[in-house]
């Protein structure tokens, strides 16, 4: 049985055998004598996305008072769920990612603190997770950009809209209407200014 680990567009952690190009965490969410999920579903607001290899380390999934191991199908699905680059094994990509942010956002000199709190507000709404309203049209909204219809998920890449699944991506069926946006506004203003995030293949 796989383990309940894998992080929807929408923020859900659900059991899937397919795989991610990325992992990371929310805190320690799991006990580790039952490979099981706590009720709560982030202990920090500090949602980071890391790499899957890091210095030929390797850690049991679930198995220690340490960390929650969380996968996401690519870098756009973490940053819809609210998640950001870690500092740690992603150096490079997190300081263009702050970078992007400073100049999006008209700011400078973030910390990672200061990005973690603004996140952890655009992402929750009363435990759940908050949309927003489109800032533009679909088809302007930057690569990696996500928006939900209903129950589902569309990714945004060169205008195009991308139906997200567990598995990849797919082409829309038609325009795909009436949306809101998942991404963060701050993310989503990182992304205009630059930032490019690692997409699963069949994105391309």
């Amino acid at each position: 049985m796989p383990l309940q680990n894998r992080v929807t567009p929408t923020g859900d952690i659900i059991a899937t055998a397919h795989r991610g190009l990325f992992t990371g965490n929310r805190g320690i969410i799991h006990d580790p004598a039952t490979k099981t999920l706590l009720k709560r579903r982030w202990s920090s607001p500090a949602w980071i996305t890391c790499l899957c290899e890091f210095r030929g380390w390797r850690r049991p999934v679930m198995e220690r008072r340490s960390w929650t191991e969380l996968f996401f199908l690519d870098e756009a699905t973490a940053f819809a769920a609210g998640h950001r680059p870690c500092f740690f094994c992603r150096r490079d990509d997190a300081n263009r990612f702050r970078s992007c942010w400073e100049k999006g956002n008209g700011v400078a000199d973030i910390r990672a603190r200061e990005m973690d709190n603004i996140l952890h507000r655009e992402r929750l709404e009363g435990g759940r997770k908050r949309l927003h309203p489109l800032p533009m049209p679909v088809a302007q909204l930057p690569d990696g950009a996500m928006v939900l219809r209903g129950e589902e998920t569309f990714l945004i890449v060169q205008g195009r809209a991308l139906q997200w699944s567990v598995a990849g991506y797919r082409e829309a069926e038609g325009t795909i209407g009436d949306v809101m946006l998942l991404t963060p506004p701050s993310t989503l203003r990182a992304l205009g200014a630059g930032y490019r995030p690692i997409l699963h293949p069949t994105a391309s």
